[in-house]
């Protein structure tokens, strides 16, 4: 049986403002996703259309009609948030292209820019590079063959050449295969950032049964997805995913632009390891996914690292009657780095968060608290 949202968790994520949306607050996001898409109209001389849609759409969209195996792993509740058996939060902005598709064959387009920016919803890990509700930005290229050619791996990578140098002129990137149920020829792009490579996007030539299934038999095209988060972070060398909603006010005033930021403090982060016994089928995305939905204080938490997975048959009796551990169990060594981001913690209140997450997830019957 499918586990649906509760109605508190569905208004909390759909009151989350979108910061591609101008109509809900000015942010340099928006400023992000004019760049690119100018260059790209500037470079191909076609048409632009942008289109927001509802982030509760149904599941067919989301997956069925682009391609994804009914059996899939992403359809796991692990991973996508249900509003009903049939209807989700959406994972990616590309689940309105099929009824977009469709509307496009009463009128086909020779030359068209799709432009699908906006929140998408997913259960994810917590890290300086992830959260919950990422931006997204889809970008469609759809072209009528019988006046132009058809889209090959050439225009792709002109494609992606395009947008790098439009979203991150200064940084160093690299492209590698990546199948995607609705693109064929798929690539991952990769960007050299701190000296690590963060992955900011996928694309590929727009899988043709995708197009025949919108009686559009005749058009090729382009498809691209990327995440806007990381993509501003490293244009703005913003070191953390937090930041870009922050509202201290000097913070704050620098995220109207795309000038670098310039870092208002140093915090000084704490660390705290947990040994936890959790269900043996949890997973990382649980554990990120738990925190965010029952930990008051989550936003001062910068990363969750699991360092280690014992089963309960490789550890012994000793452990199990410590932690009060069954079977079913699995034990876990987490990291919690916890830092501010605008002032600097006591340890009494880093105890306070690391008993807040430890009681969140630990599943054994004996409990081991930090004591202030």
């Amino acid at each position: 049986m499918t586990t649906l949202l509760s109605r508190s968790s569905l208004s909390e994520a759909l009151a989350l403002p979108d910061l591609t949306d101008s109509r809900q607050q000015l942010h340099g996001m928006q400023l992000l996703i004019e760049e690119i898409h100018q260059k790209l109209s500037n470079t191909w001389r076609c048409k632009r259309q942008i289109i927001r849609s509802n982030p509760i759409v149904p599941l067919e969209n989301n997956y069925d009609r682009l391609g994804y195996p009914a059996d899939g792993a992403a359809r796991d509740e692990r991973y996508t948030r249900y509003v009903t058996d049939n209807l989700i939060l959406r994972t990616q902005t590309s689940c309105a292209i099929p009824d977009l598709l469709s509307g496009l064959s009463v009128d086909p387009p020779s030359d068209l820019l799709l432009i699908l920016p906006g929140l998408v919803y997913r259960r994810d890990s917590i890290d300086r590079l992830h959260c919950g509700e990422p931006h997204q930005i889809d970008l469609w290229r759809i072209v009528d063959n019988k006046n132009s050619k058809s889209m090959t791996t050439k225009d792709l990578n002109q494609m992606i050449a395009t947008v790098m140098d439009a979203a991150i002129p200064e940084l160093e990137w690299r492209t590698s295969t990546s199948p995607h149920p609705y693109t064929e020829q798929g690539v991952q792009i990769d960007a050299l950032w701190n000296n690590e490579w963060i992955e900011v996007g996928e694309c590929g030539l727009t899988a043709q049964p995708i197009l025949d299934a919108a009686n559009l038999k005749n058009h090729s095209g382009l498809a691209m997805g990327l995440g806007l988060d990381r993509l501003l972070m490293l244009r703005k060398n913003i070191p953390d995913i937090r930041l870009l909603r922050s509202q201290d006010k000097r913070i704050r005033c620098q995220l109207d632009d795309l000038g670098q930021y310039q870092p208002v403090s140093s915090m000084p982060a704490i660390y705290r390891d947990l040994s936890l016994c959790l269900n043996e089928i949890t997973s990382e995305e649980d554990v990120g996914d738990k925190i965010r939905n029952h930990l008051k204080e989550w936003n001062c938490i910068e990363s969750v690292v699991i360092k280690s997975e014992t089963s309960y048959n490789d550890l012994p009796s000793t452990a199990h009657h410590r932690m009060g551990m069954t079977p079913n169990q699995k034990n876990i060594l987490l990291q919690l780095v916890i830092r501010h981001m605008e002032r600097t913690l006591t340890d009494s209140e880093a105890n306070q968060i690391r008993n807040g997450v430890y009681k969140i997830l630990h599943e054994g019957d004996r409990q081991e608290l930090a004591i202030n």
